[in-house]
């Protein structure tokens, strides 16, 4: 839970460092999903399936050898 500062409290360095760690992850996951959506294969995808398991791996490996290369 992120931390919230209070009237006429800054917040802590601690408290800082945790909120900013905290907003990596969605950003993250924003990012890959995006990328995913590049490729238009989760576009197809409806189910919550094997397909979408297999459709989702098939990008990540993808995504991989692009950055490899």
């Amino acid at each position: 839970m992120p931390h919230r500062k209070r009237p006429g409290r800054p917040l802590l360095a601690d408290e800082e460092d945790g909120n900013a760690s905290r907003r990596e992850v969605p950003a993250r996951v924003g990012h890959v999903i995006g990328r995913m959506k590049n490729y238009k294969i989760l576009r197809d995808c409806r189910s919550h399936g094997d397909g979408l398991h297999h459709a989702v791996q098939a990008v990540a490996h993808m995504r991989n050898v692009a950055l490899a290369a």
